[in-house]
């Protein structure tokens, strides 16, 4: 049987090549596509590909070498409030871009709106289906700039717009536009920009379903250390003041101080929080847990208004869209923990899940935000 041939990764071409080079050394062999004939160099978008056979031995190799850790970021005393909001001119985005104005109003915060592309050019594989390279040559990256540069302007046309019209509120906000690959750009200038909170849009739960292999929005709540709000387009709140709050846990440590987080994002305003448990194997231990920590909470937080509830047994899920719908649920809180390249490949975390289940907006607060 043919021993067919597996994306393991999509890079720039650069680290592309440094994959390439790891995994040879290793035994491994491996194919390169997607690469940009006339100047490989710039390349983004690169399809870092290896048999099937050899993808357990390759993610182990990945694992040791730590090619995908994440460069720590710089110690940068900064005391300005920060809102990035990726943006990819669509409805969502817009939508991501409402919530956060009011949210930076609120707060005294400014916003940079950030939108991350890359121009796929001359796939390799197409040189043997006999397409010249004059088909993708530099007129057509030329076109596909421009329009994205009209989109960029018309987006902030629109903004414009609906703040002189009192449709938004007035904040301080700027906007840039990063080439390569947009998981990687919108990470790499967290880290530059060091921003308090990232909204970003998502589409909603029906059309989520067709984009559910390398959703932007999914790798981003994988890998980010800021606080992610993701905003489906069809969400019935405007602000977050009038948001109807869930904070899940499951009952450790972590979770406590990912709620210190969480208010301390909320502490401009007074929420409801309705906690509810991420187990549905009802048992007494879940009971006398809850117990412990809403005392914690109510010492804590004597001002904020929490209601405690256990999910029904079953499909994690499942259960909790049932709570969502019964307790009217906009916003669900989720704490998302450090885990490895392989255990995301192989067991998606329950917010990525979530992501893709729901048309509620997502909270996730990563356990090494600060």
């Amino acid at each position: 049987m043919e021993d067919k041939l597996v994306t393991l990764a999509i890079h720039t071409y650069e680290k592309a090549q440094i994959l390439k080079t790891i995994l040879e050394s290793e035994g491994i062999e491996v194919f390169i596509h997607n690469v940009n004939l006339i100047q490989p160099v710039v390349s983004a978008g690169v399809r870092v590909r290896i048999k099937e056979s050899d993808l357990p031995h390759a993610l182990r190799v990945i694992e040791a070498t730590q090619f995908f850790k994440e460069d720590e970021e710089s110690s940068v005393d900064d005391n300005v409030k920060k809102i990035l909001i990726p943006v990819d001119f669509s409805d969502y985005s817009m939508r991501a871009c409402e919530i956060g104005f009011e949210y930076a109003s609120r707060i005294g915060a400014e916003v940079m709106l950030l939108h991350a592309y890359y121009i796929a050019l001359m796939p390799s594989s197409l040189l043997y289906l006999g397409v010249g390279q004059d088909a993708f040559d530099d007129e057509s990256v030329r076109i596909a700039y421009d329009r994205m540069q009209a989109d960029l302007k018309n987006m902030i046309s629109a903004i414009d717009h609906k703040v002189s019209s009192g449709e938004l509120p007035e904040v301080k906000y700027n906007y840039i536009i990063r080439e390569g690959i947009p998981e990687d750009e919108i990470i790499a200038y967290a880290k530059e920009y060091r921003p308090t909170f990232i909204i970003m849009g998502t589409r909603g739960k029906s059309r989520k379903n067709l984009d559910l292999i390398g959703s932007v929005t999914a790798e981003i709540i994988e890998r980010t250390k800021v606080p992610l709000l993701a905003v489906p387009e069809d969400i019935t709140f405007d602000n977050l003041k009038d948001a109807n709050i869930a904070f899940a846990t499951s009952f450790n440590e972590q979770d406590l101080v990912a709620f210190d987080q969480f208010m301390k994002l909320m502490n401009s305003y007074t929420p409801q929080v309705h906690l509810f448990n991420i187990s549905t194997s009802k048992n007494e231990w879940d009971e006398i847990r809850l117990t412990g920590t809403r005392e914690y909470l109510n010492k804590h937080y004597p001002d904020i208004n929490i209601d405690f509830t256990v999910l029904d047994s079953g499909e994690l899920l499942d259960a909790v869209e049932k709570f969502v719908q019964e307790k009217q649920i906009d916003i669900i809180t989720l704490t998302t923990y450090r885990r490895s390249m392989i255990t995301r490949i192989f067991n998606p975390s329950i917010a990525r899940r979530m992501l893709f289940h729901t048309n509620t907006a997502l909270l996730v607060i990563p356990e090494y935000s600060k």
